[in-house]
């Protein structure tokens, strides 16, 4: 067993430490929400059987979580995490499935987890083979995976995404997250090579992989769903975002889904569909130029609505509303859940566009909730919780 006291290395978007306690405490508090949210609906169904393919952090995390806490279901998760060596502390997202899969284990529900590269023909086998062990066969596959790179299995080709725009240059505000001033960023368009790179990391390809191997293994059961989460945002961000190269990943990821769409549908009487899901502080959507600021007058004008959700909110409404035992899920023209519609309200944009212009280095602490988005970004990492001492030694071993 080892201790230590563990601090903050933050610089910017990048945190190197991750805090056990602290984060075991976000992981408690998702739990209470989403057994605080349990109903007639979410009594007396059929166990639910859930993987959740990036299954540590964020989204994917949350939806553990929820059909975990909501529904009592069996689950695996598949995550990408370091565990703690001596004294050195693991990732968040370590510490964060140790605490969920400890909730399951005292609560008496299947907990299964593969730590590895998702992307990588040897994890699905992995994973295959635990999922047939443990829950015989899945009736939802939650896909939540977010990467810079990924290596191809069948071709062995590395593919590296970038943030880019495509055809010009994007000039725009953002907020240097080091120094916190409000300053103009330029980014060059992406070359073909940046854009195939990201579709080739962020796209469909490895969701239509997961979705062979666990059709070919006979896992989906009937009527089964796969849910790859995905975001459109609003027209603020698009140029970095939506129409970007990362949009372009997007669109690629949602056609795929369309096709597998069909193939469930043929062979098992099931359905797959993206969720478009709310802006959130995520360590990867703190580097991409914009979003950062947005978010933080986002969350200020949600909040002040009334409307503001975290992932674990999101997650019990995707589950309540389309997704659990006998929901039928509500579809937009192009087949999608939209979760985001709070987000893109009207009433919520016409204040960020009125705001927008008007934010400035001397205003933006005002005019936006940076500080709760700074501290949000903390908690990532298990920092700036509540009722946690940080000046104590705490164990950086833990299960999964």
């Amino acid at each position: 067993m080892a201790t230590a006291v563990v601090e903050p290395r933050i610089r910017g978007f990048i945190c190197t430490t991750a805090h056990p306690a602290g984060c075991a405490s976000n992981v408690n508090a998702q739990i209470q929400v989403a057994r605080a949210a349990r109903s007639d609906r979410t009594n007396g169904t059929a166990p639910l059987r859930v993987l959740v393919i990036g299954a540590s952090t964020g989204y994917g995390l949350a939806a553990r979580i929820a059909a975990g806490a909501m529904y009592g279901a069996g689950t695996v998760g598949v995550f990408f995490e370091r565990e703690s060596s001596g004294t050195r502390c693991g990732t968040p997202g370590f510490y964060n499935t140790a605490a969920y899969h400890r909730y399951a284990m005292e609560s008496g529900l299947v907990s299964a987890n593969v730590n590895g590269d998702a992307y990588s023909h040897e994890i699905k086998r992995k994973t295959v083979e635990l999922v047939a062990s443990r829950l015989g066969q899945v009736d939802l596959v939650v896909y939540s995976l977010a990467s810079p790179k990924r290596t191809d299995p069948d071709t062995g080709e590395t593919y590296q995404s970038v943030l880019s725009p495509i055809g010009e240059t994007y000039v725009g505000k953002t907020i240097d997250l080091n120094r916190e001033v409000i300053n103009e960023v330029t980014v060059e368009p992406a070359s073909d090579e940046g854009i195939r790179g990201t579709v080739g990391v962020m796209g469909g390809d490895d969701l239509r992989q997961w979705s062979e191997a666990l059709l070919d293994a006979g896992l989906l059961a009937d009527g089964a769903r796969i849910v790859p989460f995905s975001y459109i945002g609003p027209a603020l961000t698009w140029p970095i975002y939506r129409s970007g190269t990362i949009g372009r990943a997007k669109e690629h990821l949602e056609g795929t889904t369309k096709a597998i769409d069909g193939q469930l549908r043929s062979s098992i009487g099931g359905r797959a569909m993206v969720s478009v899901n709310k802006a959130v502080i995520t360590q990867a959507s703190a580097a991409i130029p914009v979003v950062p600021l947005y978010i933080s007058l986002l969350y200020r004008i949600m909040r002040e609505h009334g409307l503001h959700e975290d992932p674990i909110h999101q997650m019990v409404r995707l589950f309540n509303d389309h997704i659990g035992p006998g929901r039928t899920p509500a579809l937009d023209g192009e087949d999608r859940i939209r979760l985001d519609d709070l987000e893109l309200g009207d009433a919520v944009q016409r204040e960020i566009d009125s705001v927008w212009p008007t934010i400035t280095t001397e205003n933006f602490r005002a005019l936006t909730d940076y500080d709760a988005y700074k501290r949000g970004f903390r908690q990532l990492f298990g920092f700036e919780v509540d009722s946690v001492a940080y000046d104590e030694p705490v164990e950086l071993e833990a299960e999964i």
